[in-house]
């Protein structure tokens, strides 16, 4: 008699499990986050490209909802990323360039002393979301963490992943050594890395929730496509088209490819609608260093590229998809940017998070887009980036409002205004005749500053301007 209520209370506690995981699977669906590294604009087929193929893409934007006016939180990697796992802004974090970054002895400016990781006391969206039941998994390129002694939990798996994959030693570029071959039967990284996230996506051993944090090398330098694709765009190119590297166009179809079976391996697990999307990029595609045109890519109609203080270091191409939420072939042109994602997902997916780390959070949650995309978010978005770059113009801040957006150069203490209704490629500064809107947003500007604590480049004793140019490696 005790064997079979012992028998029945065991089931009976399965049952409830079972239950309880199943409650769990529908009121807290799976997110995919999906980061391009240096993806610009209009680097897809659906955002512009008069090269670049991107069918899988192309159908996200078919079943889901494309922001034509979204934001990386900086013009350069680590900084942007550091706001997508923390909703804050980058000055606020002070990781305002790329890690390790670099830095100019002789120039005008001396650069902040700033941090060169993510650190650990932050609570970053993984770790929110592990504590509210998810498994957690980082693919590819993580670029948050410290040197040396600072290192000490900075790294991915530190920072609330239970696992982190990046490449394979013995890669070069994007080739892998010989005799580590993807399941497509390539050596080419992305494909590698795409198995990984299909692995996780397809262990059937767990129920819980999934968050999948698959952050690309593609299409970053240098500049390496799969050979069979970079073959299939020889015969492609227009000369007369804003794109027209069979290269880089090999690096954006092997992306796609790879987010085509992400989709593949969420579908046929059945989970296509317990399962959010949402795709963007770190920052905007390369398009000149040291002054020079690198022909990698372009971002036209927008001005300039990753490193610069214009939209095409900034704005980028994003598409979610949130079932249930988003309706299918939805276009939102209300400016959001990459501080966004935390604020959003603790609300639509009903988690409190930490509520100390909640209280410094810049971001907003951009719900009311995705239930609404003609809604409207009454605020300005802000850069700043104290620091020189191989593909920019001088350390600036920048300010968007509605549709005007100011620079401040720090060199010169000079400002820039922009009307993007009328002027997206950034051409006509208004500055002159309009003195008292920038007046009005560089006050703005200068305010949000000293609210968030931004470092600011100071004079540099050692200003050599023969040698401003000359680049190192910060320590």
């Amino acid at each position: 008699m005790f064997t079979r209520v012992i028998a029945l209370i065991a089931c009976c506690c399965l049952l409830s499990l079972d239950a309880m995981a199943e409650s769990i699977k529908i009121d807290h669906p799976n997110v995919v986050f999906l980061l391009a590294d240096d993806l610009g604009w209009t680097g897809l087929n659906c955002f512009g490209s008069d090269l670049y193929e991107t069918p899988n893409l192309d159908r996200l934007v078919v079943d889901g909802m494309k922001f034509t006016h979204a934001y990386a939180a900086c013009t350069v990697c680590s900084p942007t990323r550091a706001s997508v796992m923390t909703g804050m802004y980058p000055a606020r974090l002070h990781c305002t360039d790329f890690i390790a970054g670099q830095n100019r002895p002789f120039a005008k400016l001396r650069i902040p002393d700033w941090t060169k990781q993510l650190e650990s006391r932050h609570v970053t969206m993984a770790e929110a979301l592990k504590k509210s039941g998810y498994r957690t998994a980082h693919i590819g390129k993580w670029h948050l963490s410290g040197k040396g002694s600072e290192a000490k939990g900075t790294d991915a798996q530190s920072q609330g992943f239970d696992i982190s994959i990046s490449r394979p030693r013995g890669t070069k570029g994007y080739y892998l050594k010989k005799e580590t071959q993807s399941k497509q039967g390539t050596n080419y990284l992305t494909d590698w890395l795409t198995d990984k996230a299909c692995d996780f996506i397809n262990d059937e051993s767990q129920t819980r929730p999934f968050f999948l944090y698959f952050a690309y090398n593609v299409p970053h330098t240098p500049i390496q496509g799969r050979k069979d694709l970079v073959e299939s765009f020889a015969d492609k190119v227009d000369e007369n088209a804003t794109h027209k590297n069979p290269i880089f166009a090999a690096m954006v179809k092997s992306l796609d490819e790879s987010v085509g079976r992400v989709l593949d391996a969420i579908e046929k697990r059945g989970l296509t609608e317990e399962t959010v999307i949402i795709f963007t990029s770190d920052n905007g595609g390369l398009t000149q260093r040291n002054g020079k045109h690198d022909g990698f890519t372009e971002n036209l109609p927008l001005r300039r590229g990753k490193g610069s203080a214009y939209e095409g270091g900034v704005r980028v191409p994003t598409i979610i998809r949130w079932p249930g939420v988003t309706s299918a072939g939805t276009v939102c042109e209300e400016p959001i940017m990459t501080i966004d994602y935390y604020p959003t997902l603790l609300e639509l997916l009903g988690i409190n998070g930490d509520a100390k780390h909640n209280e410094s959070i810049d971001g907003q949650s951009i719900k009311r887009l995705l239930e609404d995309p003609s809604a409207t978010i009454n605020r300005s978005l802000y850069w700043h980036y104290p620091h020189y770059h191989a593909g920019g113009d001088g350390p600036y801040s920048a300010v968007r409002d509605g549709n005007y957006r100011l620079i401040e150069f720090h060199e010169d203490k000079t400002a820039r205004l922009y009307d993007l209704a009328n002027d997206i490629g950034e051409q006509t500064d208004l500055a002159k005749a309009m003195p008292k809107k920038v007046d009005a947003l560089r006050s703005q500007l200068h305010q949000w500053r000293l609210s968030v604590a931004a470092q600011m480049p100071t004079i540099n004793p050692n200003y050599d301007p023969k040698r401003a140019g000359n680049q190192s490696r910060s320590k």
